[in-house]
């Protein structure tokens, strides 16, 4: 054993047992019941316990990943990733999430979840001591409850999209007009029993997450004797399920795009450097430096960055001046508790309680429950802002007029819709007021629109509602056919380029050189099945079209692309196509492939189906998926409680070769779901590997 590996068994334990305030876990009082697809069900007397078994389940199964988002909330994930991490680690310093956490923690969270997050960190610390050649990087264990923490602040920075803004700065091209910036999304419907032909209430849980990463998707069952029960998806370092099923209820989340972040131009002293002026008095900005080391092959270079600390927040300084940006995602870290109390909730109340924590701001949620109620919220953390301007402007950053604090808006003061008149609610990352039938939808009139509500709707919206049109009832397999549904609506265009429907409209004559291409595409029924003929031509498309937009800065709605670009598309496609293919005809599975390991099978879904799918360039000329469907979870309540199907897009593991790295692969495409359950006799009847954690 080499020195270092006999310092970490050595002194790491001591380090851990030192800031440890809470009792330590014996881990014989877990079990983990690995089913026929791998997914850990983790079972423990306390919740504190099956917390820690949660951990090591997800740790044995990807602790690569779970490590890359410490690394970036400690400002050390470029070490490993290079660029890319350095990025992240930059988003971290600038969002402020240390200083935050480090302010709040104590005051945050009760005693109770507290225990459930010592638990989880007991978890993953003991498994780097028994694993330290897993370890990607001295320093980063032992990891305390803040971590954690500071891992949730981030990602819901993330999801409330400052980042655009913060891009918009660096690119000095702050724009004066701030459009609701709609990224890839997911979807979540639920319908009651007034609107099942089985009598039986349907949720279906579709979040659309990158495939790989730190933000890619985890299944796992956690139960406990202290009413813990959930099943769903988590994300790396989540201490509890991020959407699923109890027996009682289920939930998804929707990323939505109110206003959630505003920008503001401070007016510099004319003569003295960082003085800015802010009612009617100079004030020096404070300067803060984050250093990061880059990994460049084998070497890791330093590099240091400055930024500034206003009145408003973070600022940054460009060609054009000092710009402040301030954000309510980076002021409340409740989140991982809500979540907790959101999984142990046992009916509609008791989750709506949860709801009214307000920690995941920035996400809308779509419920149902056993006993026929269901509920949709577009939840946001909405500070009270001066009417008087213009919130979607670039704003004055010299006054307390503009200077919003907290207390938030409270829940009550938010979109939400619960057991409507029609029998569904739905959700696709469209506009929170076209959320059921036009019938029984919310009024915008009645909102404060200081909020910011997007008052636009998504392609999957439309395609969502023109299949609803069709049904007074649905069964069970129409809902499913809805859940996969791969065909664009009669009109197409994608939240970057509105007038997408335009490509399928061009003139052949007057564009001699795609006659081909165009009479070809002229023939498309916009279904995007893997076996379809002229979806690979809209995928190269596609993928150019989004190209071209983030090269300009284009990521908001409401824009209209040149026919000029469009036919440039068309032109990528079909030289595209004859390069790789020598044909402008093929099959889109033939273009698009899901890649794991060694397994590479046709992929079909284009961005804006409801069972989407974006991709990235691969190899010899095709695209591998890289987001869209990833976990997927089905639920259906009777009178006896839940019946549950899932899928994920890969497997249960994240290690190459192992047995559960790819083995739902082939039912993920084939659109199908396998059976889960609840039940704990029936899990380990049916377990292939029952274990204790070390």
């Amino acid at each position: 054993m080499k020195l270092s590996q006999i310092l970490v068994f050595l002194i790491f334990p001591l380090l851990l047992n030192a800031q440890n305030a809470f009792p330590k876990i014996d881990p014989n009082n877990i079990t983990i019941v690995r089913d026929i697809w791998g997914v850990p069900h983790i079972y423990g007397h306390t919740d504190e316990e099956a917390a820690y078994g949660l951990a090591w389940a997800h740790s044995e199964d990807d602790f690569h990943t779970i490590q890359e988002s410490l690394l970036a909330i400690n400002g050390r994930l470029a070490e490993v990733k290079g660029k890319e991490g350095a990025i992240q680690d930059m988003l971290a310093f600038i969002a402020n999430v240390q200083e935050v956490v480090d302010d709040q923690f104590e005051e945050a969270f009760s005693e109770q979840f507290k225990k459930v997050l010592d638990g989880y960190v007991q978890g993953i610390n003991k498994y780097a001591i028994e694993n330290p050649k897993e370890v990607l990087r001295k320093g980063i264990f032992p990891i305390e409850g803040k971590d954690i923490i500071k891992g949730y602040t981030l990602a819901l920075t993330l999801m409330s999209n400052v980042h655009y803004d913060i891009a918009r700065i660096f690119g000095n091209n702050v724009l004066t007009k701030k459009d609701n910036v709609m990224a890839r999304g997911s979807n979540g419907f639920a319908f009651n029993r007034f609107k099942t032909k089985e009598n039986e209430v349907f949720i279906a849980i579709n979040s659309h997450q990158p495939l790989r990463g730190t933000y890619s998707w985890y299944e796992a069952h956690v139960n406990s004797n202290e009413g813990w029960n959930a099943l769903g998806g988590v994300l790396p370092g989540g201490v509890s399920i991020f959407l699923g099923s109890t027996p009682n209820l289920a939930w998804a989340h929707t990323i939505n795009y109110p206003d959630m972040h505003d920008v503001y131009q401070l007016t510099m002293h004319p003569k003295n450097k960082l003085i800015y002026k802010f009612d009617g008095e100079w004030f020096k900005l404070e300067k803060r430096k984050i250093t990061v080391k880059v990994k460049l092959g084998a070497i890791r270079i330093p590099v240091t960055k400055t930024f500034y600390w206003s009145k408003y927040g973070t600022t940054i300084k460009n060609k054009e001046g000092f710009f402040a940006v301030r954000f309510p995602a980076n002021m409340k870290i409740k989140a991982a508790e809500q979540w907790y109390w959101m999984n142990k909730a046992t009916n509609f109340q008791t989750f709506k309680k949860a709801l009214e924590i307000q920690g995941a701001a920035g996400l809308n949620t779509v419920y149902a429950d056993k006993e026929d109620n269901i509920y949709f919220l577009s939840n946001v953390l909405a500070p009270y802002r001066n009417p008087n301007y213009n919130w979607k402007g670039l704003l004055p950053g010299d006054t307390s007029a503009t200077l919003w604090e907290p207390p938030f808006m409270p829940l009550d003061s938010l979109v939400q819709l619960h057991n409507p008149d029609c029998g569904y609610v739905f959700n696709a990352n469209n506009s929170p007021f076209d959320a059921t039938s036009p019938y029984c939808n919310a009024d915008s009139l009645c909102y404060n629109t200081t909020i910011g509500y997007q008052l636009l709707n998504t392609t999957r919206a439309i395609r969502f509602g023109e299949l609803m049109d069709e049904y007074e009832l649905l069964s069970y397999t129409d809902f499913k056919r809805i859940k996969n549904d791969l065909k664009f609506p009669k009109y197409i265009y994608t939240r970057t380029a509105q007038n997408l429907e335009d490509l399928l409209h061009m003139d052949s004559q007057k564009y001699p050189d795609l006659k081909d291409l165009i009479e070809h595409l002229n023939k498309w029924d916009r279904t995007t099945k893997t076996n379809n003929r002229q979806a690979a031509i809209m995928s190269l498309a596609i993928n150019y079209l989004l190209g071209y937009s983030r090269k300009r800065g284009i990521v908001d709605v409401n824009k209209k692309i040149p026919e000029a670009v469009l036919i440039d598309a068309l032109r990528f496609a079909k030289k595209h196509l004859l390069k790789h293919f020598k044909t402008i005809d093929i099959e889109l599975g033939q273009l698009q492939v899901h890649v794991r390991g060694k397994k590479e099978l046709p992929m079909w879904g284009l961005p804006e189906n409801i069972a989407q799918m974006y991709t990235t360039k691969y190899k010899k000329g095709k695209y591998q998926s890289f987001l869209g469907e990833s976990y997927i979870q089905l639920v259906r309540f009777d009178k006896e409680g839940p019946h549950i199907e899932s899928i994920h897009c890969y497997g249960a593991s994240n290690h190459e070769g192992h047995r559960h790295y790819n083995d739902q692969m082939e039912i993920f495409l084939q659109q199908k779901l396998k059976k889960m359950t609840l039940d704990k006799e029936s899990i380990f009847y049916n377990a292939e590997q029952e274990y204790h954690p070390k």
